[in-house]
């Protein structure tokens, strides 16, 4: 066989597998590329989407987180998440557990449901309201009020709050935890001062449990109903109307920082 021809037949041959090799060089260098492009934006894509979820707010409680006496049926919770909204450029999701009638030890056999703690655990901030039935009792307790009697109830519903914040704290401590206080709906009865001094007593009682917990405020709503509780009472003469939650709403929202 010529000689010649056999060094160039070894030439190409080797020139062939020089450009096959480059070429899957190539190929593998361009996949990884585009697996690297798509990784970027995959993730940017995840960022964009984080940032668009937004706050979430889970509230808890009675009828007062559920509205109720709103000509409009929003409450306080609807008012409160307009003018977040409006004020802020957070998306909110809103979760509303109220239940109309609820009392503190039905609100605590509430946290301790799967569906209620899954919220808890994701929520940026937890709106409750509570306490209104345990003392008020339909109006019966300040109606001819007994210390005693009020006394065991108010104990009873601190022990239950207390435990009822520890639940929520141990499941998201990173939560704000904002609870309204008590109006006295009874301001302008004959028992004005004996009413007005147990609502008081209740709400400070509230507001020393909620001292013992970080990022917990205790939103006062006394003063807003007292020089002139029936003009923001619904028809009921207990639950607010849309004025009293607009009220109560303006109040939350001038704590809430985001």
């Amino acid at each position: 066989m010529n000689k010649t021809y056999v060094t160039v037949v070894s030439f190409l041959s080797i020139g062939a597998f020089l450009l096959l090799l480059l070429g899957f060089s190539w190929t593998i260098h361009n996949q990884m590329s585009k697996q690297e492009s798509m990784v970027r934006e995959q993730t940017q894509v995840e960022e964009i989407v984080n940032e668009k979820q937004g706050k979430t707010i889970v509230a808890l409680g009675d009828s007062l987180t559920r509205g109720t006496g709103d000509e409009e049926g929003k409450g306080y919770i609807g008012y409160l998440v307009e003018e977040l909204e409006e004020k802020t450029d957070e998306k909110l999701t809103l979760h509303n557990y109220g239940v109309k009638g609820y009392r503190s030890e039905q609100l605590l056999t509430q946290v301790k449901g799967e569906t209620i703690q899954n919220q808890i655990r994701h929520a940026d901030v937890i709106l409750m309201t509570i306490g209104g039935n345990d003392l008020f009792q339909g109006g019966q307790t300040l109606v001819s009020p007994k210390q005693d009697e009020i006394s065991v109830i108010k104990d009873r519903y601190v022990k239950n709050l207390k435990e009822t914040i520890d639940i929520i704290k141990s499941l998201n401590e990173d939560a704000v935890i904002f609870l309204v206080g008590l109006y006295n709906p009874f301001i302008d009865l004959e028992e004005a001062v004996t009413t007005t001094a147990i609502v008081r007593d209740w709400n400070y009682s509230t507001n020393q449990l909620l001292d013992q917990y970080p990022n917990s405020v205790f939103v006062p709503t006394f003063d807003l109903f007292q020089l002139k509780v029936n003009d923001y009472l619904f028809s009921d003469k207990f639950h607010p109307n849309s004025k009293g939650y607009h009220l109560i709403a303006e109040r939350v929202a001038s704590l809430i920082t985001w």
